[in-house]
């Protein structure tokens, strides 16, 4: 029993809830234990999942509100996370803007069309949105009336940065070249396409926080493409402006994947906390960090294909390095694999729940 809960027991104070736990650790706030969720845990790995996209197309999964939040669901009735994710996608934003998107037959995504001119931009619509997307509060209120007070649920968004890589694509890419070209070459058109996600990403979290979520978490997946201070102008400045937009109205979780030594312009954000993929060690991070500013992560997740008593040992050695440190809620360090076993998945929360 750690100090707290014998601290609770002692004074016949309740328990921490799952959803308290995360809160509290989102605000660098004493827990009992970690909080634990995954990045990518609806869907992917779940056999329940697996049966319900035999039924239906991914997008219908993600449209439809009754099975979004069937799915939103699953892993939290599986395995009792702190957290649950909205299943959706972060190119929700794109469709919301008049761009639609779908699932290549070989893997990878198609944009309806891909951005390729100043008119291109200018005609996407950011006041369409909430009518385009109002399936997803629809979700999140069907998510949020079952879990109620117990489990803490997170909503979230793609990056501007991330966004347009995709949109000036035309869909997934074997490198994403357009956005940067874009950045360098003409610095006036990409400030317009920025401007515009930034809106838009901005207006879709807020929709979500009206809709009840506990916190959200912004997904600058493509983040370590930029190097030097292209980082803080192409992707950490319009960062900031949707989390000072959001008027810290809940805990927001900026997950920049390979983003390394730029922690300070991440802190600049006014993120309160900070994703850290599975290639740096945690505790290092956490050093270098104000103290009102928690860490997210950051087990590989590759080591979910492996054996029990390996996840074990690798979970409870990020734990233990981190402990006593406030604001850490464990997480992987990227999604869950597809591939991953649910004996694995069952170990590394069962591990975090037992840390002591």
């Amino acid at each position: 029993m750690t100090a707290i809960a014998a601290n609770q027991a002692r004074s016949g104070a309740p328990a921490l809830t799952n959803r308290q736990r995360f809160l509290d650790a989102s605000r660098c706030r004493a827990v009992d234990r970690p909080p634990v969720w995954l990045m990518r845990q609806a869907g992917r790995a779940l056999p329940e999942y697996r049966k319900l996209k035999g039924q239906y197309p991914f997008l219908t999964l993600v449209r439809t509100p009754e099975l979004a939040a069937e799915v939103t669901l699953q892993p939290i009735q599986r395995f009792d996370f702190d957290a649950a994710i909205l299943f959706s996608d972060i190119l929700v934003v794109a469709e919301g803007l008049g761009q639609g998107y779908k699932f290549r037959d070989g893997g990878g995504i198609e944009m309806s069309f891909a951005l390729r001119t100043a008119d291109d931009i200018k005609q996407l619509n950011v006041p369409a949105l909430p009518e385009r997307l109002a399936y997803i509060p629809r979700a999140l209120q069907l998510v949020k009336s079952s879990l109620g007070d117990r489990t803490a649920l997170i909503g979230f968004a793609g990056s501007p940065w991330t966004l347009a890589n995709f949109m000036l694509e035309g869909g997934s890419a074997d490198a994403f070249t357009r956005a940067k070209k874009l950045f360098d070459a003409e610095p006036e058109i990409f400030a317009m396409l920025m401007t515009k996600l930034t809106a838009a990403v901005t207006r879709l979290l807020q929709m979500q926080i009206q809709a009840g979520v506990d916190a959200v978490q912004i997904f600058d997946s493509l983040g370590g493409l930029l190097a030097g201070d292209a980082f803080a102008a192409a992707s950490a400045n319009w960062i900031k402006q949707i989390v000072v937009a959001l008027k810290n109205a809940v805990p927001v979780i900026v997950f920049s994947k390979d983003v390394h030594g730029h922690w300070q312009t991440l802190v600049d954000t006014g993120a309160n906390v900070l994703g850290i993929d599975w290639t740096v060690r945690l505790a290092d991070v956490r050093a270098q960090l104000p103290e009102h500013v928690g860490v997210q992560g950051n087990l590989d997740p590759s080591l979910l294909l492996t054996k029990p008593e390996i996840v074990a040992v690798e979970t409870g050695r990020i734990l233990t390095d981190m402990r006593g440190a406030r604001g850490h809620i464990f997480n992987l360090g990227h999604g869950v694999p597809p591939e991953a076993k649910l004996e694995n998945i069952a170990a590394l929360v069962e591990t975090v729940k037992n840390f002591k």
